[in-house]
């Protein structure tokens, strides 16, 4: 493969360039060792790749830290590209049994930010989240801590991951009140199989500004075309070495929706002569909002094959049947209803 040409983004409101596509760094110390993450990271830079998210508590399986300790060696080993990166990472989630080393305190958020500047060897985060809402601290607390780092250098920018539609909502609405820096990114899980997020987080994104980071672009593979009707996931893919893994668990997934739109992936795939998973990753990366889907890969040689969506395009027809087969079920309240009305409003002012 040449040189993907990998084409910027604005990250929400900010003046910050992101790569289209992401690096999401779970698969560190866990599905890749340190030699494989390496060669992930160099193919994903010399991709033309310049956001790389990790986070504290990575690989979900193993010690706590290993993904952002293996990022900092590799920047170590390449000092002359930290400048042209941009680094995020997330605390919130627990990294021992001491009781106060999880969750969004001032407290905790102080810690957890200088173990994630040691790990990965650098002086300062480009984006730094909030892994998930935390129900204990007040998000006025929350918002303070991120702010004093802003203020100090250590961070840059500040998103949250993992929120709801009113969580986000008051979260920014918070920091505008307090006149703080408020969060500028959503990571949420979304791809065709997982749309829910279009209800209230997307409208959210739009009206504020927030870039949105998708992560599970591939639905655990799902998208990728590794999975059949006949034959249930095995051996080296996530679902194939644990088949309750997550909300992409098999039983789960294993619908008559999932498959319809499983097919009509694999349809347009056919059509342009590329791999399924091309097609999944070009369909979110071209959706409203969305500034840097996160890729995970645990070789060199997956990573290369995901770039190549960047030099993919899909015909309006294409992506209206997609568009049509992956749309979600609308709950019939209130959204059906909004729906209905918005419809109804636009009709009346010849807008479709």
């Amino acid at each position: 493969m040449g040189r993907v040409t990998m084409r910027k983004r604005l990250l929400g409101r900010t003046g910050v360039l992101v790569s289209e596509f992401a690096l999401g760094t779970m698969t560190f110390g866990q599905e890749a060792d340190e030699k494989a993450a390496g060669e992930i990271l160099d193919q994903y830079v010399e991709g033309g790749g310049n956001l790389i998210d990790t986070a504290d508590v990575y690989p979900p399986s193993g010690p706590k830290g290993t993904s952002e300790e293996i990022i900092g060696r590799w920047l170590r080993q390449h000092p002359g590209r930290r400048d042209s990166l941009i680094l995020a990472t997330k605390c919130r989630g627990r990294m021992d049994d001491s009781g106060n080393s999880e969750g969004l305190s001032r407290r905790w958020i102080m810690s957890a930010c200088e173990g994630s500047l040691r790990r990965l060897q650098t002086d300062h985060m480009d984006l730094y989240q909030a892994h998930q809402w935390d129900p204990a601290t007040p998000i006025e607390e929350t918002l303070a801590a991120f702010d004093a780092l802003v203020r100090s250098g250590k961070v840059r920018y500040i998103g949250v991951s993992n929120f709801t539609g009113w969580q986000l909502e008051r979260t920014v609405l918070t920091a505008r009140h307090m006149g703080v820096a408020p969060p500028v990114s959503l990571q949420p899980q979304y791809n065709m199989l997982a749309r829910e997020i279009e209800w209230e987080l997307v409208p959210v994104c739009l009206e504020e500004g927030l870039g949105i980071l998708p992560w599970g672009p591939l639905g655990q593979g799902w998208l990728s075309g590794k999975y059949t009707r006949d034959t249930a996931p095995r051996g080296a893919t996530r679902l194939g070495e644990d088949p309750k893994r997550g909300v992409e668990a098999y039983d789960r997934r294993n619908i008559d929706r999932t498959w319809r739109v499983v097919d009509a992936v694999h349809a347009v795939a056919s059509e342009l002569g590329v791999p399924a998973a091309r097609v999944a990753l070009r369909w979110l990366a071209d959706r409203p909002g969305v500034a840097s889907p996160l890729l995970g890969a645990r070789t060199a040689a997956q990573l290369r094959d995901n770039l190549m969506a960047s030099e993919l395009e899909l015909s309006e027809e294409q992506r209206a049947r997609l568009d049509e087969v992956s749309a979600p079920p609308t709950p019939d309240y209130p959204y059906r209803l909004l729906a209905e009305n918005a419809a109804e409003r636009r009709r009346l002012l010849g807008r479709g």
